[in-house]
């Protein structure tokens, strides 16, 4: 029995490590692969582990293109329609889950029609409204559109959030004399912290990673976020492609995430697994 015991847990060991492998495969080939020479990333067959590791690709990304100035651009983009997905999100949230509004399950439910419409059929229209309102080339063309195409799923995840809260610390609130502004600045915005977190990571990362509209509203070399610039690295003649600076630059655009989700590892657990359990 004990045998058999073990044995589950070396074979779950082993399971579990290679899912891991597989999922992490194209990431470090990506990440090798921006550390390679050409020789080694034209050799044929291709080689897995670089035989010399080089930073030339970095230097020369940074040499050809303005990086940080792509990076700051993504930054901001994502951020601000990062806070105002928030700054919206959590008002209606907290509406939707204590107030009793005629037609809730109609708002519920187009909401949540909202958060599974694929956004790239927004396309055209948006194109035709940046044009009207002459947004194009500027920031605002790509914030507005995040930050609408982040709300509905800002909504849902927050109302879920906040339904779990125990309305008696509220009642307790308001008992205690606090208004309604002063009851959810000072108790229920900081247990909803963990869930604020949650969901701004996910909203920041759609922004961040967005193409199809920073590609087209945005056409001034100057003001391009990192994955329209990544894709558009070139190299010495038509018919190069540099894999090298290409991988670097992908490395580049993802490590910000990556450190994003390393700091707030723990109140993205917190916010994820709150209200999982109710009692």
């Amino acid at each position: 029995m004990i045998i058999s015991h073990q044995f589950s847990k070396v074979l779950r060991s082993i399971v579990i490590a290679i899912v891991v492998l597989f999922c992490l495969a194209p990431i470090l080939w990506q990440v090798l692969t921006s550390f390679k020479t050409n020789t080694d990333i034209a050799a044929i067959p291709n080689i897995f582990l670089p035989r010399q590791f080089t930073l030339g690709h970095y230097e020369e990304l940074f040499a050809r293109r303005p990086v940080w100035n792509y990076l700051l651009n993504s930054t901001g983009v994502a951020s601000i329609s990062t806070l105002l997905s928030l700054g919206l999100g959590a008002p209606a949230a907290y509406v939707l889950a204590r107030a009793k509004l005629p037609g809730e399950r109609l708002i519920l439910a187009t909401i949540l029609l909202l958060t599974l419409f694929p956004y790239i059929l927004l396309f055209l229209g948006l194109l035709e409204l940046v044009q009207n309102f002459g947004l194009g080339n500027q920031y605002l063309a790509l914030i507005i559109p995040y930050t609408a195409i982040n709300l509905p799923l800002t909504i849902l995840v927050l109302r879920s959030f906040f339904q779990q809260l125990p309305i008696e610390l509220e009642d307790a609130a308001r008992i205690d004399g606090y208004s309604t502004l002063a009851m959810l600045v000072q108790i229920v915005l900081p247990m909803t912290v963990p869930a604020l977190v949650t969901t701004g990571i996910l909203a920041f990362i759609f922004a961040w990673n967005e193409f199809i509209f920073a590609l087209t509203f945005i056409t001034q070399e100057s003001m391009k976020t990192i994955p329209v610039a990544a894709s558009q690295l070139g190299g010495a003649s038509v018919f190069e492609i540099p894999y090298g600076p290409i991988a670097a630059a992908t490395v580049l655009g993802t490590l910000p995430l990556v450190g994003l989700v390393l700091a707030f590892q723990r109140r993205i657990i917190s916010g994820l697994t709150a209200g999982a359990v109710k009692g």
